[in-house]
This record gives structure tokens, C-alpha cells and sequence, in this order.
């Protein structure tokens, strides 16, 4: 039943009237009275007995005669349910979009008929791996991969062979990007690869009705290949024979809504669960994946290092000592090396990307004097500038601070103490006149930028894809992205500069990377030498002697401190487990950790779910939000 209650998660046994007998079939959606209210509900299975000895209700409506529920979408969602501690209908409820009664009516469109020819492997021909991956594809096997794309890599034409492969032998794929640009780019390529009707596009942006439609198509057998975002993970593809993720690191794969499952964990559920293949790709690599090539469960598919050195752009750091011997430089946040990189590149015709961590114009001020910190002296909030010229203003309840006072010293001026993404843009505009400035972030993001001599200053995440790639890329502020306090600060800051590094021409045509950051980081150094591979087993190495995901479990309970309390006294947690905290969270709130070993994991997970179910059947006051490794940390 679709009850969001923890101590109902489980299946109901209800009689079938005669007169709904043919349109009451598996996987498709009802209505049933229970504790006197109609409710929705999914009907899993029939079957002649029954085990319940007391009296059954009958069913009291058959929604829709149309069977949306795939029995492998349902294993799945049971499985990544029982692993995060959720429960089945919270994971059906990602699953399958809202019904469109109108949609269903339609005609479906069919698939070509027969399977596409065997995809070329010139560009997989790179990777030593990457043939042999493609060729186990094209004749049925299941290889599981993580793949490390070389810079400048035509990421989306790659997956479109390694989806064709597979439905040349007669087998369904589901890809799993993190935005609607990726999405684009990879469905445009399976467009030009496999022709129309093939495969179907899912995201959220599409609309109800347009996403609906594309959904019935693939769970009718019309689509043998369906990519898309985070809500694609649980798509329903007939003999399914390939799961691919693309840059899994990114946060967007990381589902907001309970039970907070990863993308890259159904994937993974649902190959282990089929038998199907796996590709894990990105231009940076995470902790996760390198874990799966130290257990030997997949393997590395990569390039040589003179192909790497022959495909990378050149990399250079600039640290703070360089910005300190050079007034001006430290005033725009560019050191020399930076502006040379950079007017290089223009002379040449080639644009050139700047990425500021920050977005918006001047998104926090401090006072002048003092360096103090300025905030709203109604709320206590930060202040913030919009544009230039214009007043400061609170970024919590948007009040105007024109006569703001500080309160430690007096003063009345204002500083930038971070700067954004548009204010860069204007100093960059002024420091290089007559150069086009293009920006690219939350308000307006660019798909691609033409290849001629142009300023493209965009956001982490938001770099436009240049023409023949860009001739210099300029990484700056990179303090905002190190000094996260948060468990992934380090490989969030690599990813995001692999992925706008990737983007540079190759060093041989001329492509420069300046990193503003010291030049004996680790992070750094994998980015000078193009090695990913090696700080993501750095990193792995790190969690492990802290006892951290994914080398250990770890679960998350955040509530009132009450809730809190009460939910530890009622889980029966299993032995081994570690219990860290309490810390604050806001002002009413609290988190407990709970750490055990990789392998108690799913004893854990059942533990919390069970407290969770007698804290509902006792209609507790105040909820306690659990997760299970959480991406953020």
C-alpha cells in the first residue's frame, strides 16, 4: 500500500471480485479499503491461497488495467529499500511517475523492427580494456567496468556504442547521467548512433503527460534502451543487459527524498540482481568506484600514460606566494601565469573558461575595518551585493541594509569577502577589453560556446562544451572547495576540476590548466600528472583508517534531541555498532552517527527500519530522519 508509515511495510492479502478479475493483474495500480479510509496500493501478485487465517477484505478498485510495475523494478526497489532503511512504496513512489489516464489511451509507437548492427570500436580502441569491453557487450556477456575517459574524451558517443553493443545482442540498457545538458549530449548520440525510436529520454523537465508516454513506451517493450536522470535509475527495460552511470560523483545522483538512495547503488542492485553488465564512467573517479576494482567485483578500463600525456592539457599551479609577489594579480585573484595562459589562448583565437565556485555578484560582504563578518541585523543572516552600485541586502529575508553599522568596530564601509561568478566577469571584462564575456551558472547555463576568442566564466558543473576545446582553463578561489567541511571536500574539489580540465585542448595544440592552489596538494598533483585513478585510491586508503563509507556503513539520525534519544532507545542495534554523537544541527536538532562494518550493514539498516516502525505505531510526535551513507557529510 502507498502508506508512508514504516510499521506497514510490508504486503496485504485482499480478495478479488469476479468482475475485476481480468483487469486486476500484476503490476498494476488499486485502490483497497484499510483501517476504514480507500487508500492506493499495488497489486504485487495473485495467487489461489492465501496464508492469513483471519478474513479477508475484498479489493475495491482496479485503477487502471495498464500493468506499470515491472516484478524486476519490484525486486530492485525492495532490495535498495532494505539497504537505506526505507521502505518498498517510498522507492516505488521513484520509480513510476503519476499516472496520465489520457496517455494511456494512446496508440504506442513501435520500435524498429530487428536489432542495430555492432557499433564501431575505434574509440574505445584507446583504452587497452575498451575493445573487449565492446566486443563481450556485442556478444551477450556481462563485463562490469569503471572507466577513466581521457581528457577531451566524446564521453556520450562512447556510451551510445557500449548501448548499441548490448542491443546488438538482443538486450535492453539503462543510463543514468546527472543533468538535462548530459542528457542531451548523450541523447543526440544515440539519435545519430541507433536512429529514432530506439531509446527514450526521461527527466523530470519534460512535463506529466511527455514523461508518462516515454515511460509506458519503454515498460511496454517499445524502447529496448532508456537514459536519463536520477529518475530514469528505476526504469523498467525488458532483458535488461547493460547499466551505465556517468559521473557518479556528482550530488545530483544522490536522491533528496526517502530513503535517500544513490543512483549508483540501484544501478548496481539491479545488475546484481540480472546479471547485467556495468560501466562507470567519468572523467575524475570516486572513493565508491575505486572500491569496486580493490574488491575485484569490476575492472579498470583506462588509457596508457603516453595516451594520457598525448590527450591532456597542460596543467600548472599557482600557489598564494605568487599572488603575494604580484599586488595586481592578487586584486583580480589571477596570477601571472593565469593572465599569460590566458592572453595566450585569446591571441590564438581560442576561448578561454574561468570557473569561480561562487555564483551571484558579490555573495558575501565583510566590514572594511575590522574584516568582520556582516549580517542582517534582523535576522542575523548574511549580507550580500547583487550587482554594482547596488545595496546590500540579506540573502535570509532579503531586507536592505543601507545603513548598516558594524557592530564590533563601528565602521560603515563594506569589503567583498567572497566574490562571485558576475562580479569576476566584470573585473575580467574591464582587465581584457573588447573580449566577449560570456557567463554561464544557476540563472543562465550555456550548452556550448562557439570556438573563437571569448571570456566563459561559469559556475562548478555549468562549463559549456567549446568548439575544438578551449585554449586555456583558469580554476580559481580554489579555498572554497579544499576547506569544505564535509567528508568529500577533496574528491568534490577533484571532480569538479577534472570535468572543466577535461574540456582544454590537448597540451600538443597548445591547452593550459592554472590551478590556483599550492602546487603539493594531493588534489592538485592529480590533476597535474592526469591521475585520478591514484587519489582515488588515496582516498579510499584515508577512509578506511577513519572508518568511513564506503570502506565502513554509516547511518545518520537527525531530530529533536527527544526523538532523537527515544529512537536509539527502541532500536535493538546489533552488535559492533558504534554510536558518535549527539551534534547540533540548527537549533532544535541533533545527529547521532551510527557506524559498523561494511558487512553489518543491512543488519544495521533493518534495525533502524524497525525502530522506525514502532516509533510509528506509537504515532510518535516528532519524526527522525534516517539515512544510510549519506552523500553529504
Amino acid at each position: 500500500m502507498d502508506v508512508p508509515l514504516p510499521h506497514l511495510d510490508r504486503t496485504f492479502d485482499y480478495r478479488v471480485p469476479a468482475d475485476l478479475d481480468g483487469k486486476a493483474r500484476p503490476g498494476t495500480r488499486v485502490k483497497v479499503r484499510f483501517s476504514g479510509q480507500l487508500v492506493d496500493g499495488w497489486l504485487l501478485e495473485r495467487v489461489e491461497e492465501t496464508a492469513h487465517e483471519g478474513r479477508l477484505a475484498w479489493l475495491e478498485k482496479v485503477v487502471s488495467a495498464e500493468p506499470v510495475l515491472d516484478p524486476q523494478v519490484v525486486r530492485a526497489a525492495r532490495e535498495v529499500a532494505d539497504r537505506y532503511a526505507g521502505s518498498l512504496a517510498d522507492v516505488l513512489r521513484l520509480a513510476v511517475p503519476p499516472r496520465q489516464a489520457k496517455v494511456e489511451a494512446e496508440p504506442g509507437v513501435p520500435s524498429p523492427d530487428g536489432v542495430p548492427d555492432a557499433p564501431p570500436s575505434d574509440g574505445w580502441r584507446r583504452y587497452p580494456a575498451g575493445e573487449p569491453f565492446l566486443r563481450a557487450l556485442a556478444e551477450g556477456r556481462s563485463p562490469r567496468a569503471v572507466w577513466s575517459a581521457l581528457p577531451g574524451e566524446q564521453w556520450p558517443a562512447r556510451i551510445a556504442e557500449a548501448v548499441a553493443a548490448t542491443l546488438h545482442s538482443g538486450r535492453g540498457a539503462v543510463v543514468v547521467v546527472a543533468d538535462a545538458r548530459d542528457l542531451e549530449r548523450l541523447d543526440a548520440a544515440l539519435t545519430a548512433l541507433l536512429g529514432p525510436d530506439r531509446h527514450v529520454a526521461l527527466s523530470a523537465a519534460l512535463g506529466p503527460s511527455e514523461r508518462y508516454r516515454r515511460f509506458l513506451r519503454a515498460r511496454r517493450g517499445q524502447a529496448a534502451a532508456v537514459v536519463g536522470t536520477r529518475s530514469a535509475a528505476l526504469a523498467p527495460v525488458a532483458e535488461l543487459g547493460l547499466v551505465a552511470l556517468w559521473d557518479d560523483g556528482d550530488d545530483l545522483h544522490a536522491e533528496p527524498r526517502s530513503p535517500y538512495p544513490h543512483v549508483r547503488q540501484i544501478l548496481l542492485t539491479r545488475a546484481q540482481q540480472t546479471g547485467a553488465a556495468v560501466l562507470v564512467g567519468g572523467f575524475a573517479r570516486t572513493a565508491e568506484a575505486q572500491l569496486l576494482l580493490a574488491t575485484g567485483w569490476a575492472k579498470e578500463v583506462a588509457a596508457h600514460r603516453d595516451q594520457v600525456r598525448r590527450a591532456a592539457p597542460a596543467v600548472l599551479p599557482a600557489d598564494d606566494s605568487q599572488l603575494a609577489r604580484d599586488p595586481a594579480a592578487a586584486s583580480a585573484r589571477l596570477p601571472s601565469v593565469a593572465w599569460q595562459a590566458a592572453r595566450e589562448a585569446l591571441a590564438a583565437n581560442a576561448p578561454v573558461l574561468v570557473q569561480v565556485p561562487r555564483r551571484g555578484y558579490v555573495p558575501a560582504v565583510s566590514c572594511q575595518d575590522c574584516r568582520e563578518r556582516a549580517r542582517c541585523t534582523r535576522c542575523s543572516g548574511p549580507l550580500a551585493l547583487g550587482g554594482s552600485g547596488s545595496v546590500a541586502a540579506c540573502r535570509w529575508c532579503a531586507r536592505p541594509a543601507a545603513g548598516w553599522t558594524c557592530p564590533a568596530c563601528g565602521g560603515r564601509r563594506l569589503r567583498a569577502a567572497v566574490t562571485g561568478v558576475r562580479r569576476t566577469a566584470e573585473e575580467l571584462g574591464r582587465a581584457l577589453p573588447g573580449v566577449p564575456v560570456r557567463t554561464s551558472g544557476k540563472d543562465a547555463v550555456l550548452a556550448t560556446v562557439p570556438a573563437e576568442a571569448a571570456l566563459v566564466l561559469s559556475t562548478p558543473g555549468a562549463e559549456p562544451v567549446a568548439e575544438g576545446g578551449y585554449g586555456a582553463v583558469l580554476l580559481l578561489d580554489s579555498w572554497a572547495l579544499l576547506t569544505r567541511a564535509d567528508l568529500r571536500a577533496t574528491e568534490e574539489a577533484a571532480r569538479r576540476w577534472f570535468n572543466a580540465a577535461a574540456l582544454a585542448r590537448p597540451g600538443e595544440r597548445g591547452g593550459k590548466v592554472v590551478v590556483v592552489a599550492d602546487g603539493g596538494l594531493a588534489t592538485v598533483q592529480a590533476l597535474v600528472r592526469w591521475d585520478p585513478a591514484w587519489l582515488a585510491e588515496r582516498e579510499l586508503g584515508e577512509r578506511r583508517e577513519l572508518g568511513f563509507p564506503p570502506a565502513a556503513r554509516l547511518a545518520s539520525l537527525t531530530g529533536p534531541a527527544a526523538a532523537v534519544s527515544e529512537f536509539l532507545d527502541v532500536a535493538r542495534l546489533p552488535d559492533g555498532v558504534q554510536v558518535l554523537g549527539p551534534l547540533p544541527v540548527g537549533e532544535d536538532e541533533e545527529r547521532m552517527l551510527l557506524r559498523t562494518a561494511r558487512g553489518g550493514g543491512l543488519a544495521l539498516a533493518k534495525a533502524l527500519h524497525d525502530a522506525a516502525g514502532v516509533r510509528s505505531l506509537r504515532k510518535a510526535a516528532h519524526p527522525v530522519r534516517i539515512q544510510l551513507d549519506p552523500h553529504e557529510l
